[in-house]
């Protein structure tokens, strides 16, 4: 049985951080000045990477950097997922304690749905780079001590974002893979973008028994749900985390640079 986080509909208040809409904002409005109406293939996957990376950081704690380009390997985004640090269940969660995920992840801003090709695709970056991102590092675990925890490799997961829906291969794939996986879907703006917040599309994300299973990186201890909320001009969504029950604040270690 595999185990399975997803975006879920939860009551229709704000939770604290950067509500999506001013996200879908920021994305439309402030990054290009051209019509997204004409927006060309590069555009677009530019447009949704720089949307995903705001996502990921104010919702999901994670601090990611835009690799692109021809000699990017085939990583769009790499950078680290700040999770809670579980150490025994009964134990009360102590959220200034994290833990680094190395993340490797792919984008596509398309029109059809992903298939089982991106997926095994993604597997074969992970691999391929296995010495670079899995690599022993000193400094993996940060607390409210400020101690470090030395000589201990670096989980890492393969994260997939994108704007259409997986299909069932796609799904299953994932789910079959040993590697760490996070899918995740982030539905495409509306056309109009002088009202993003009208947007009440729900993404979605899905992971693997390797990552959220009771035996896997998270323990079986996570999960993240959508949450719905209410704005001047409409209803609006967004990702949170939730750790034991408890929605987990945002962290990363740039915004918490005091504890290195």
């Amino acid at each position: 049985m595999f185990h399975v986080g997803c975006w879920r509909l939860h009551n229709p208040f704000s939770l604290h951080g950067t509500p999506l809409h001013h996200t879908l904002a920021l994305g439309s409005r402030q990054m290009f000045t051209s019509s997204p109406k004409t927006a060309t293939t590069v555009y677009r996957g530019t447009l949704f990477e720089r949307r995903s990376l705001v996502i990921l950081e104010q919702h999901l704690s994670m601090s990611l950097t835009r690799v692109g380009g021809k000699e990017d390997g085939g990583i769009d985004l790499i950078g680290w997922w700040w999770v809670p640090e579980g150490v025994k269940e009964s134990d009360a969660v102590d959220f200034s304690r994290r833990k680094r995920i190395r993340v490797v992840a792919q984008c596509k801003a398309e029109k059809k749905k992903i298939g089982p090709g991106y997926v095994r695709e993604l597997e074969g970056v992970v691999y391929r780079n296995l010495d670079s991102i899995f690599s022993e590092d000193g400094s993996q675990e940060y607390g409210a001590s400020s101690n470090i925890r030395q000589g201990r490799k670096i989980p890492v997961v393969a994260l997939f974002l994108s704007e259409s829906p997986y299909t069932k291969s796609a799904l299953l794939r994932a789910m079959s893979s040993p590697v760490p996986f996070l899918l995740v879907h982030i539905p495409p703006l509306q056309e109009n973008a002088d009202n993003p917040d009208g947007d009440t599309t729900l993404g979605s994300a899905v992971w693997n028994a390797a990552l959220g299973g009771s035996a896997g990186l998270l323990q079986g201890r996570m999960e993240i749900r959508w949450t719905r909320g209410l704005s001047n001009t409409g209803i609006f969504g967004t990702p949170t985390m939730w750790y034991d029950g408890q929605v987990v604040p945002k962290w990363t270690h740039a915004s918490n640079s005091s504890l290195a």
